[in-house]
């Protein structure tokens, strides 16, 4: 499967035209001192320059340009086969079967209750699936726990934020970055030698993942002082600290007011096109779902009962059921 040119504009077009949101001109959220934060940062790490591939100055987000998806010749990163899971009685999961491209944003979408978060337990190694087997880049990961999952490089957010509200943005973000730590906890507590090194390489790296979520101005801000849609920020924020090859996304825009949803929409798109880092995301949002996926995937009562793209998927009548219900 060859997954062909689509613009930001395309995808999220009809979101940004439901929010009465323009989706051109000068689309930069830097204000009140968020450049002069972000200097203040890049002053502390003693870096004369942006960074690697960072861009210099204000980060802008209009107008969209076209973007064509790497030619990958329908490279399969992520495969689910035949996966069920149950708790006792409960049948969580029933013989679920879907694949997941590279770079691409792929969708599990049904009803309350269809089993869409035990999907993502069970691909990052919350649940170990009585039946089925996940293969992941090739290799198929029998019983992987969720400390492999990481180490694989797939990162995860969940529907209830689980930061650090006592502690500051960056300092959150940074926790994304344990599994790359080499030094030993002495060095780090320490901050001689090599344990220095390594954080102000570490803090580098988080600064920058500030800078393209715009978040610049709290960088030292107590997270639990945040506004909620700038906690989702900093929640993704810290998914991204770990570099990963998959992110898994478990309804992103969730409790978040239209604008929010609308930067958010738009940050997720980014991650996909700019990083290159393949996405399942659940939502329950249908605009949304239908504007920035690439193929979706239906649950309902644990079962798969719809899979394809966004229209296929808008179009079936077992979708439709599922959500509106049948009349008997």
């Amino acid at each position: 499967m060859v997954i062909g040119e689509r613009s930001v504009a395309a995808r999220c077009g009809r979101l940004c035209i439901d929010l009465h949101v323009p989706i051109s001109g000068d689309r930069s959220r830097e204000q009140g001192g968020q450049a002069e934060a972000r200097d203040q940062a890049r002053s502390e790490l003693g870096l004369e320059h942006e960074g690697r591939g960072q861009p210099s100055g204000p980060r802008k987000r209009g107008p969209a340009v076209s973007r064509a998806r790497p030619d990958n010749g329908g490279k399969v990163l992520l495969n689910v086969e035949d996966v069920s899971l149950a708790f006792g009685g409960v049948k969580a999961l029933q013989q679920v079967s879907f694949d997941v491209y590279e770079h691409e944003i792929r969708a599990i979408i049904g009803p309350n209750g269809a089993g869409k978060s035990s999907m993502l337990n069970v691909i990052n190694g919350v649940y170990t699936p009585q039946h089925g087997r996940i293969t992941y880049r090739g290799k198929v990961r029998a019983n992987m726990d969720t400390h492999e999952a990481a180490a694989a490089g797939i990162s995860r957010t969940f529907q209830s934020l689980a930061l650090f509200k006592g502690m500051s943005v960056l300092d959150n973000i940074m926790t994304g970055r344990n599994l790359r730590m080499k030094t030993g906890v002495l060095l780090q507590a320490l901050h001689l030698g090599p344990g220095r090194r390594e954080e102000l390489r570490h803090r580098e790296f988080v600064e920058h993942i500030i800078d393209f979520l715009e978040i610049q101005a709290y960088r030292k801000t107590a997270v639990g002082r945040l506004p909620y849609g700038l906690q989702k920020r900093v929640d993704l924020g810290r998914a991204l600290a770990m570099e990963p090859q998959l992110l898994l996304l478990d309804e992103p825009m969730a409790g978040m007011n239209l604008e929010e949803k609308e930067d958010m929409c738009r940050f997720v798109l980014d991650v996909n096109e700019e990083f290159g880092t393949t996405i399942v995301l659940i939502e329950h949002d249908m605009g949304v779902v239908m504007d920035i996926s690439d193929r979706v995937v239906v649950l309902d009562y644990g079962k798969k009962i719809g899979d394809g793209m966004p229209d296929e998927v808008r179009n079936s009548q077992n979708v439709i059921d599922a959500y509106l219900g049948v009349v008997h």
